[in-house]
């Protein structure tokens, strides 16, 4: 079920994104103690916040023909600012994963309790990622050979090609596989189980012969459709040889960039989040964390580059260089992030992404669905011509005064814009929506 809350969710080491307790349920009886004043980390809903906001900006441009290079991903090989997104979210995610859960424990929640929270809340999000791909659930446009489809006909198509993969599904198995990996193991289990994954996975990457072709992994990895994850994408997505379609990425259709078999690194990039999450919950000076933050950071960026030398950083493949590089910069940048707010109390920028932090659900949801409206679904008549209602925007209130790649990003704050007032009457009205 989907939780909304009515209070402000607190951003602390002991309660983060915490559960209430039910509603009704009787106080225990306790004898009078003193209360430790909790550490409350700002910064942490800042990061969110930061991560969602650009999330929104990259893929909700006005032209996809006119956009700034470190707005747009790498065309295969490397890394540009847009690439960071996903895995900070995943990171963050990682790390107040084991907030969340420890909180949970605090409470008195025992390990099942807790086991059946990930498995729900990782379906949960799922699930809601598999619902925006399929909204609005049939086929608005031509259906291949058909002249004058039905109703019927276009929910049947569009059944037929609805993606089963996506960034919330991406999110909520990696959630779900990290947090069961992580409950009651060591930190040095939890090490040697990342290490496992990212070793496995680029051995299967680059050096077994990929099925089909017989080609050595590391030889195709320059092309897309020939990869490993490739063929496993087409092997467990692509369900056209049983006659029920084909569900991954429409703009592919021969791999998936959220395919299944590069979802398993991804799943070391939240629990590689989730070890930051209890560094930072450890009885030690802040200061003394964030050095440890930077530190690990920097050796991690310093790793992912050298491991690119043979295995490239790569958003598509999800690359163990990638990962590594990744999980690196969102260290440094979340240590960065609280070096500013919880240090130095500098917090007078931070109210914006602090909203979008809160309700990230609603952000990454309702922006989806809205994208899907207006840039596919909505369409009107603009200068003679049907014309899908986000160009028309773009093109009216726009284009018609701006060059193209500034048209197009003012379009992209305008969309970040409007989410942000959303999210702040949510805000003030204390109404948070939690998985």
């Amino acid at each position: 079920m989907v939780h909304v809350s009515t209070t402000v969710p607190a951003s602390s080491i002991q309660d983060e994104l915490a559960e209430r307790a039910p509603a009704g349920a009787p106080a225990p009886i306790t004898a009078p103690v003193a209360k430790t004043p909790r550490e409350r980390l700002l910064s942490l809903d800042v990061f969110r916040g930061l991560t969602i906001a650009g999330m929104l900006l990259v893929n909700d441009p006005g032209s996809w023909g006119s956009i700034y290079p470190p707005l747009e991903h790498a065309a295969w090989n490397g890394w540009t600012p847009t690439d960071l997104i996903f895995p900070f979210f995943l990171f963050i995610a990682g790390v107040t994963t084991h907030l969340s859960l420890n909180a949970r424990r605090a409470q008195g929640a025992d390990e099942s309790e807790i086991r059946r929270q990930i498995i729900k809340r990782g379906l949960l999000i799922f699930l809601f990622g598999f619902l925006v791909n399929g909204f609005p659930f049939f086929t608005w446009g031509n259906v291949a050979g058909v002249a004058d489809p039905t109703f019927v006909q276009r929910v049947v198509d569009r059944l037929y090609h609805w993606r089963i993969m996506g960034v919330l599904q991406r999110i909520g198995l990696a959630y779900l596989v990290a947090a069961l990996l992580t409950q009651g193991r060591t930190v040095k289990q939890q090490v040697a189980t990342i290490a496992v994954l990212l070793y496995g996975y680029w051995f299967a990457m680059t050096l077994l012969p990929v099925p089909g072709s017989g080609a050595m992994g590391q030889l195709v990895l320059g092309d897309a459709p020939r990869t490993m994850s490739a063929w496993w994408d087409r092997l467990l997505l692509d369900w056209s040889r049983f006659g029920l379609g084909n569900h991954t990425w429409v703009s592919s259709v021969t791999w998936d960039p959220e395919g299944i078999f590069s979802t398993i690194p991804a799943i070391c990039t939240a629990m590689l989040g989730n070890l930051a999450g209890q560094w930072l919950s450890i009885k030690r000076p802040l200061t003394e964390r964030l050095n440890g933050l930077f530190a690990a950071g920097t050796l991690g960026m310093v790793a992912g580059m050298m491991w690119n030398w043979s295995f490239p950083i790569n958003k598509s493949l999800w690359t163990s260089s990638y990962v590594v590089f990744c999980a690196g910069m969102a260290a440094v940048a979340i240590a960065t992030i609280m070096w500013i707010v919880d240090v130095h109390h500098i917090k007078s920028w931070t109210k914006p992404f602090v909203i979008y932090g809160m309700n990230p659900m609603v952000a990454f949801v309702g922006s989806g669905v809205m994208a899907r409206l207006i840039y596919s679904i909505f369409t009107v008549n603009y200068h003679g011509k049907t014309t899908p209602l986000e160009t028309a925007i773009y093109q009216s209130a726009f284009a018609s005064w701006l060059d193209p790649v500034n048209a197009s990003l003012a379009f992209a704050i305008t969309f970040v814009l409007f989410w942000f007032t959303v999210l702040y009457v949510l805000y003030r009205k204390k109404i948070f929506f939690k998985v």
